[in-house]
């Protein structure tokens, strides 16, 4: 089971529960939350419905194939949030905890670079767009030199 939602409503950790199924002896989350670095007041997501939603399917698909998940669920905040609101949620299960454990940071690690988001950040000095960065590519390329 996969489930995918972009949404601009709070996300609420319920959703962890969801990914609980007979057989799963191991569920594993992780949770992003908007950082008030370098003043940061306000972060704005933006995204291509459609086309962000099958970023995530794909991601969710890979991880599910490759570590034999019984259930993966991405949850994407869009839309204007403050320090300390959860941006992402990403939960999984499977049938051991290295399993989960591995899905779970492979889906966080491949969302960084698969999944089109637009990120601007207001401070009190103005707004800036996020640029992508370096280290989010080279966590998603282990992935890739790991087989996949």
């Amino acid at each position: 089971m996969i489930r995918i939602r972009v949404s601009p409503e709070p996300i609420d950790l319920a959703e962890i529960e969801a990914v609980e199924v007979a057989g799963a002896g191991a569920v594993a989350s992780f949770v992003g939350r908007v950082r008030a670095d370098d003043g940061v007041a306000s972060l704005t997501l933006e995204h291509y419905p459609g086309m962000t939603e099958a970023a995530l399917e794909a991601v969710a698909q890979a991880a599910t194939e490759r570590w034999s998940l019984s259930a993966a669920t991405i949850v994407h905040r869009v839309g204007p949030m403050a320090p300390g609101e959860r941006i992402v949620l990403i939960a999984v299960a499977a049938a051991h905890r290295t399993a989960a454990l591995e899905a779970c940071a492979y889906c966080i690690d491949r969302l960084k670079t698969d999944a089109p988001f637009w990120k601007r950040e207001a401070t009190g000095a103005g707004e800036r767009w996020v640029e992508a960065r370096a280290g989010d590519a080279d966590r998603a390329a282990v992935w890739d030199d790991a087989g996949g």
